[in-house]
């Protein structure tokens, strides 16, 4: 019998990690090529995993609610094939290695029981997956201080958050040699007891619960959007722009084909699919507002494939209008029912989140008359579409009721600056404005 491995796959652009949700299976149990083995959740979708092989579940390597980095063995199974000798050296996968701290020598330290961490291979390595190396190494933690609660004690990805969340001990600073008036210079190094012993912050404050209070567990969606949203602020510098607009023409034109709409086509046209096509419209004029940020370039996208923010109870999902920019009016309408009606009833692709390349928010659905996005990392931008609300404005040197609109932009501002953006916006402005019976065809 020959052992094979499961890995996380990848189930979104963008998409560096996935949490087991639900185990669809258990050791010992035999599965079928395809067959379901387990849910995951990202920051972009639920999915399930399927196999790869036929044969039986030799072992869960990851827990419920277990983060894992693309790529990582999530479980193995067993196949008719090689021999178990043979089987046996495929499961290791090249776990990124840390060597296990070590004392140094000349500083002699009392010794204290040790709680097993991480798993170990036969040098005598702790081995961690990319993703927890990673972020420990972005919060400067030393992961050896750090219980692990994964198998075999292994430090999983919640173990490194809830450091972060409660407080655990940085990685010790390097020793500097500091001159010391005639004396040599000396290693200045603290004594590894006490740098176990003194944490770098304060821990973050616990709140304790009262009567009538209501803890609610924070689901894998959750810390998927939690973790996105804090990527996007941590590494692209936000600025932000708005822009009123007067769209009593549109509301007027839009309310007397709604009726007929409806009856006809069988679903709404909404105030929000014009709005999408404007700005796909705006898009192809200033193709620089669909870029992103790559390092040490920026990327223009060709197409413009504009995500749209779907909200449920407990999640934010981000389906994507595929060529907005060459879709009727009509034609957008229709997919943003489609889409929306997909992520509601749970039956959203993760390839209906792929290729997103701007994103525009319905902000406006909720009541919202002005908001700050935070913007679809790796996109450049993000538009909230606000609600729209009669107020008093001087038109033609008179004062009247109009219907207005804010648009609340927020920016990369490594990829874009002011000058473009406000155009970008003041060309929305001048579509939506001009959205008449006259000059505007909904097919």
């Amino acid at each position: 019998m020959m052992i094979e491995n499961i890995k996380m796959p990848q189930l979104g652009e963008s998409v560096t990690e996935g949490t087991i949700s639900t185990w669809l299976v258990k050791v010992g149990d035999r599965v079928n090529k395809y067959d379901p083995l387990a849910e995951v959740m990202t920051d972009k979708v639920n999915a399930e995993v399927p196999s790869s092989f036929s044969g039986v579940i030799k072992e869960l390597i990851a827990g419920e609610g277990e983060t894992l980095a693309v790529g990582e063995i999530i479980c193995t199974i067993e196949v008719e094939g090689a021999s178990g000798e043979v089987a046996a050296t495929t499961i290791e996968e090249k776990p990124v290695e840390k060597a296990a701290p070590v004392a140094p020598a000349q500083t002699p330290v009392a010794a204290a029981p040790v709680q097993t961490i991480a798993k170990t291979d036969e040098s005598g390595k702790v081995r961690f997956s990319p993703a927890v190396l990673r972020l420990a190494q972005e919060n400067n933690l030393d992961l050896s201080l750090i219980p692990g609660t994964g198998n075999n004690g292994r430090v999983t990805r919640k173990d490194v958050l809830n450091a972060i969340a409660n407080g655990v001990p940085q990685a010790a600073p390097v020793p500097v040699a500091v001159e010391a008036p005639a004396q040599p210079a000396v290693a200045q190094t603290a004594p590894a007891a006490q740098v176990a012993k003194a944490p770098a912050s304060a821990p973050a404050p616990v709140f304790p619960t009262a009567v009538g209070d209501i803890e609610i567990p924070v689901t894998g969606v959750r810390k998927a959007i939690a973790s996105n949203m804090l990527r996007s602020k941590h590494e692209a510098p936000h600025a932000w722009m708005m822009i009123e607009v007067d769209v009593t023409n549109l509301v007027n034109y839009r309310n007397s084909l709604k009726d007929s709409f409806k009856k006809k086509e069988g679903f709404s046209l909404t105030f929000f699919a014009f709005f999408v096509k404007a700005v796909a419209q705006a898009l192809k004029e200033y193709p620089m507002i669909n870029s992103m940020w790559a390092g040490d370039k920026i990327i223009q996208k060709k197409d413009i494939n504009l995500s749209i923010a779907v909200a449920t109870d407990d999640a934010l999902f981000v389906p994507v209008i595929k060529n907005a920019d060459e879709k009727t009016i009509k034609g957008i309408a229709r997919e943003i029912t489609e889409l929306a009606t997909k992520v509601r009833t749970g039956k959203l692709k993760s390839d209906e989140m792929q290729g997103g390349t701007f994103t525009v928010n319905n902000t406006g659905s909720f009541g919202s008359v002005q908001s700050a996005g935070i913007i679809n990392y790796p996109q450049a931008a993000i538009l909230q579409i606000e609600s729209i609300v009669k107020r008093p404005a001087v038109v033609n040197g008179m004062i009247g009721v109009r219907d207005m609109v804010n648009l609340c932009l927020s920016l990369d501002h490594r990829v874009l600056d002011g000058f473009i953006c406000g155009k970008f916006l003041g060309r929305v402005k001048e579509i939506l404005e001009n959205t008449t019976k006259e000059n505007t065809n909904v097919y």
